[in-house]
């Protein structure tokens, strides 16, 4: 990475490439909701060629209000209409550190045209190391992440509802991540205005 930029999803691929369209490049046809995790599933659409991420990767969407440190927007992806909350870290580190890397974001989204509802996702700013997980801590509790590039998602769908039950009533999301060169991440996502970001964003798409 020290020669290079990672590279970046863009809001759309982020929004539009969820785990089962990675799957897409092994048997590309059409399918159905996502996974538990990647191996496990048929293929979606593919999602828009890859190019590279706007510095603000909200740029393009239409900000519906900001509430503590979390933004509502909603957009059209592919002329589909997609809600999402996005946060960014207040607190972030590295080990080595001083090693570049492009933003993190942190975003729960809602997919009205794929029955999605709040999908927690992590752009964590480099490319995680290959196989490797991720982690999100919320108070005591821990969710693992499966990572593909530099996107994750919790591994264990059938957690993703409480995960995002325990983010509304928590403070801080620590979410740690290992990059393809060895560098350990830390950062730290005040959770402050996400429960308010997330009615918004159920107004918006229901």
């Amino acid at each position: 990475m020290t020669h290079f930029r990672p590279f970046s999803f863009s809001l759309a691929m982020l929004l539009a490439l969820t785990p089962a369209a990675f799957a897409q490049q092994q048997a590309p046809k059409p399918a159905a909701p996502k996974p538990a995790a990647p191996p496990a599933a048929a293929p979606k659409p593919a999602a828009p060629a890859a190019q590279p991420a706007a510095a603000n990767p909200a740029a393009g969407a239409t900000l519906l209000g900001q509430f503590g440190d979390w933004g509502a927007y909603t957009a059209n992806p592919g002329g589909k209409k997609v809600c999402f909350a996005l946060g960014k870290p207040n607190a972030s580190t590295s080990n080595p550190s001083g090693r570049p890397r492009d933003p993190a974001y942190l975003f729960v989204s809602t997919r009205p045209s794929e029955k999605v509802k709040e999908e927690v996702s992590v752009i964590i700013g480099y490319p995680f190391k290959p196989g490797s997980e991720a982690a999100v801590q919320v108070g005591s509790t821990n969710f693992a992440l499966y990572t593909q590039n530099d996107g994750a998602w919790i591994k264990n769908a059938a957690e993703e509802a409480r995960m995002v039950e325990v983010m509304k009533k928590g403070a801080d999301a620590v979410v740690k991540g290992e990059s393809g060169r060895g560098t350990k991440t830390t950062d730290t996502f005040s959770l402050k205005g996400l429960d308010q970001a997330l009615a918004r964003v159920g107004q918006e798409c229901k």
